[in-house]
């Protein structure tokens, strides 16, 4: 389901459309769980789109941190992109190779950054060449880019804040994980995590946000889902998962049906599981 606004998510005809247009940046921003087995770098060097750059979800991060990709720096983020020849004046669309997974992330990424023209592509890579669409297997020449960045802090939550959000009720916090893990019956991927969810959190696994196809279900769709999940849409919302790649799906559904305030909480699960004085729940929500 693509609605081509190049703010949020556009269809792979609307970028096959636009493919030449010289202000125009294609992202691949895949990324994999460890248990996916697969690496992004390598599946951009085997096949991209023409024109994509390859956005390193865990090295464009805060690599000081111990935590997972955690967003990276301003200083980072403006030195990367500009190494890339993405900077003002462009659109961004960014897709990753496994549908829509970890493109949300990317794009939340950039808005965090305050760069709001850049969209997802439905369907990814997958789409794209299932439509024998081209690729090619060689990086662009990319030349540096001005770019100004104002961070919007709105966006993103620490553990103080969720933990008070949690305390107080004043917001939704949306658990994107998988239903058994969230309910603390399955192990977490990462060793030495407990298990359960953040007390109050409902959830909505990354997965029911997605067609078989691979692309992003349709708004009326997705209002269901989250409303099903018993999740509050007049409140603000606070999207969580894992490490924070799946969470940023939840922030695009929520952009998609028209819920402004929602942010991400960076941390994750890798965080909040990981000490002992943070409160777990277990069973549903």
């Amino acid at each position: 389901m693509a609605m081509d606004d190049p703010k949020t998510l556009v269809s792979t005809e609307w970028l096959a459309a636009h493919l030449n247009d010289p202000d125009l940046r294609i992202l691949d921003g895949s990324w994999f769980l460890p248990t996916m087995n697969r690496d992004g770098r390598a599946g951009y060097d085997a096949a991209h789109i023409p024109g994509a750059r390859f956005f390193d979800i865990d090295e464009i991060a805060d690599t000081r941190s111990a935590l997972p990709h955690m967003a990276p720096p301003v200083e980072k983020f403006i030195s990367r992109m500009r190494a890339m020849g993405v900077g003002d004046g462009h659109q961004v669309v960014v897709y990753d190779q496994a549908g829509v997974f970890s493109a949300p992330r990317v794009w939340w990424t950039f808005r965090l950054m305050g760069k709001m023209d850049i969209a997802v592509l439905d369907g990814g890579l997958p789409k794209w060449m299932a439509e024998g669409r081209p690729t090619e297997d060689l990086p662009p020449i990319m030349r540096d880019r001005h770019i100004t960045v104002q961070r919007q802090a709105n966006l993103i939550k620490d553990v103080t804040q969720v933990a008070h959000a949690s305390k107080l009720g004043d917001h939704e916090i949306i658990d994107a994980r998988p239903h058994g893990r969230f309910i603390g019956a399955e192990p977490e991927p990462r060793p030495g995590l407990r298990q359960g969810h953040i007390p109050g959190a409902r959830n909505l696994p990354w997965t029911e946000l997605v067609t078989a196809e691979g692309t992003m279900k349709s708004p009326e769709a997705l209002r269901a889902l989250f409303e099903a999940a018993g999740v509050d849409l007049t409140k603000p919302a606070i999207c969580t998962c894992g490490s924070g790649v799946s969470a940023a799906m939840l922030a695009l559904a929520l952009e998609l049906i028209g819920h402004r305030n929602h942010a991400v909480y960076d941390g994750a699960w890798a965080e909040w599981g990981m000490f002992n004085d943070l409160r777990v729940a277990t069973g549903e929500a």
